[in-house]
């Protein structure tokens, strides 16, 4: 796990620059960095930079920038390749010669070897740069699910690329703009979706692509999808019910293992839940010994999962690691959410997650965790309530009716009405009914800015994948919400405490089974996860597990409404808001009053956004 940056461009610049661009990311890496800066022909200059955080062969022969051989192929990269000793075997075989245990060097011999189509043979988690001397081409690769970040900011002839969007906002000539569409879409998402970042002219590279820049001029190659992976259930044989449980152990058993190689020590995160409770189990099932685990404990009942974490732990037999804690003391992480999160990000379960990173890194610096395994195999109660939705469809299209007549939605809207009543309008189609949080939220909201909210398009184009509206809705969560809110919060989140986060689940092997699985092994006479839930019982008794999905969160909107002057500050005041020249402050003021007052619980979530948006501008801005 490491941090990394740099630049390709026709201006010269000093060394210190690519220097202070890297030290902006310095907790993603503190055990070693590298540079590199060269000029090239047709005045052209390269510069690359990364923070490592040492994982596998801690010698420092582990060094980036990375070298070849002849030195004519140049590597920075942050991530993990788990299958690096058998691509690394298949190399000897051909008669390379390596110099390290590092997974750094297999990908440069790789790429000497099949060139670009090496990252096919790559099985992890990676943001890679390479640069070949020979063609003066850069390569930049984000791994196929997206759960190592990487952003790019483009302007004419000029590239820079980094780990977060610290390195990019200390080029020099790096222009600070605010997206609107960006804007807009983190407003009702609370985060932002690939490719769009905050900034204009600057992007995050979406998860499966890879981007040549040659010339001054840029391409992108997807080179591995969910929409080409995702296979039609109706055509596939019945294997039947132990089959797929079976497949799918052998799978994720290996995963794990995979996932457990490391030169320093490796835990895992367990909430007692379905999803970490089966990777744990898996981890103690490949280790000889006792593996260790980390739980975070709240003294407030309403959001400890410590207990049940507890049980499942002492039934493993792990080395279990458990902290009590008051809710408040994720409180204090609030105010430094914009140095780790340097794009606006309001998902409010970030603050635990950072708490357990914290805790996890004083005994391992690598820990396993169960996300992906709700969208995967159908986890979520959106899941459950969607399916409720689609019987109200026929309702719609009759108020649909009825509004063309007497202007009912556009009262409902002005009256402060529960957004359920309102979302009742949005429900006349499958698309609609999936995406009817956001079109109520842009029927209410939509004076906040000056500019449109805009869904993308490509949501849409992925729903024609199936006619299951339960599959739909899991597709979109593939493509969006899973690379773009969790794993960018546990990236983040993982690395404010210099701590690799590695997800079994992601192994790209398991994530193409899962998406040519039955739907019924997944969500079968209303019981979620299904599957996981039947090889975990081969473990686990069920008592163990089988309780309510618990959310990992915190108070946060009651903290709001307790102490709104110390979060709120003036970022609401009309002079700041005229000032800013981003939002319309009579909107603005109604919805500070309507928070307030209590008026309407639909603004706390808004409330929070809006509040993360203004402690990131005025850090950044």
């Amino acid at each position: 796990m490491c941090g990394i940056c740099g630049f390709f461009h026709k201006k010269q610049i000093e060394d210190k620059v690519l220097y202070d661009m890297n030290q902006t990311i310095h907790y993603r890496g503190p055990n070693d960095e590298g540079y590199y800066m060269k000029s090239l022909k047709n005045n052209f200059q390269i510069g690359l930079a990364q923070k490592r955080l040492s994982i596998i062969d801690l010698s420092p022969l582990g060094h980036q920038p990375m070298f070849s051989q002849d030195e004519t192929i140049i590597v920075v990269y942050n991530g993990e390749i788990y299958n690096f000793q058998g691509i690394k075997d298949i190399l000897l075989e051909k008669g390379y010669f390596f110099k390290s245990n590092t997974d750094t060097e297999v990908i440069i011999y790789a790429y000497q070897e099949w060139g670009i189509d090496c990252i096919h043979q790559f099985n992890g988690m990676f943001a890679i740069a390479i640069f070949d001397k020979r063609k003066d081409e850069l390569y930049l690769i984000r791994d196929r699910m997206g759960v190592k970040p990487l952003y790019y900011y483009y302007n004419q002839q000029d590239i820079v690329f980094a780990s977060e969007l610290k390195p990019i906002m200390k080029y020099p000539f790096f222009h600070k703009e605010i997206n609107m569409n960006a804007l807009n879409m983190f407003l009702y998402h609370q985060y932002i979706v690939a490719p769009h970042t905050i900034f204009k002219n600057t992007y995050k590279l979406k998860p499966g692509c890879y981007l040549l820049y040659k010339n001054g001029q840029i391409s992108e190659v997807e080179y591995w999808s969910v929409n080409d992976k995702f296979g039609n259930e109706k055509i596939k044989d019945w294997k039947g019910e132990k089959k797929y449980i079976q497949e799918l152990d052998d799978l994720l058993t290996d995963s794990v293992k995979l996932r457990m190689i490391s030169d320093v020590p490796v835990g895992g995160f367990l909430s007692g839940g379905i999803d970490s409770s089966l990777i744990m189990t898996l981890m103690q099932k490949v280790s000889s010994n006792p593996v260790q685990s980390f739980t975070i404990g709240f003294e407030e009942d309403n959001y400890n999962e410590a207990l049940y974490a507890r049980k499942v732990a002492k039934y493993l037999g792990t080395n279990h690691h458990e902290t009590y804690l008051p809710v408040n003391k994720a409180k204090e992480l609030i105010e430094k959410l914009p140095i780790f999160y340097d794009e606006p990000f309001a998902d409010s379960s970030q603050l635990p997650t950072m708490l357990v990173s914290k805790i996890a890194k004083q005994n391992v610096t690598v820990s396993l965790s169960g996300d992906a395994g709700d969208e995967l195999f159908c986890g979520y109660s959106r899941y459950d309530n969607i399916l409720k939705f689609k019987k109200y469809k026929i309702f719609s299209k009759y108020l649909n009716g009825i509004d063309t007549v007497l202007p009912l939605k556009n009262f409902l809207v002005k009256s402060n009405f529960n957004r359920k009543y309102i979302k009742l309008f949005n429900l006349n189609s499958d698309e609609a009914i999936i995406n009817s949080d956001y079109l109520t939220f842009k029927d209410k909201y939509k004076n906040i800015t000056s500019s449109p909210f805009n869904l993308e398009s490509k949501y849409f184009n992925i729903l024609d994948l199936s006619d299951n509206i339960q599959q739909k809705h899991m597709l979109q969560d593939l493509i969006t919400y899973l690379p773009d809110d969790i794993l960018t919060k546990v990236d983040r989140a993982s690395m404010s405490a210099t701590l690799e986060a590695r997800t079994p689940f992601l192994d790209y092997r398991v994530v193409e089974y899962a998406l040519n699985m039955p739907h019924n092994m997944k969500y079968k006479n209303g019981c979620k996860k299904y599957i996981l839930k039947e090889l975990l019982y081969r473990y686990i008794p069920k008592e163990l597990v089988d309780r309510p999905k618990m959310g990992f969160g915190v108070p946060i909107y009651k903290w709001l409404h307790d102490d709104f002057k110390r979060y709120g500050k003036n970022y609401f005041d009309r002079d700041f808001i005229k000032e800013q020249g981003i939002f319309n402050y009579q909107e603005i003021d109604k919805i500070v009053n309507q928070f307030n007052n209590k008026q309407n619980p639909n603004v706390d979530k808004l409330m929070w956004t809006l509040i993360v948006f203004q402690m990131w501008y005025d850090e950044y801005m």
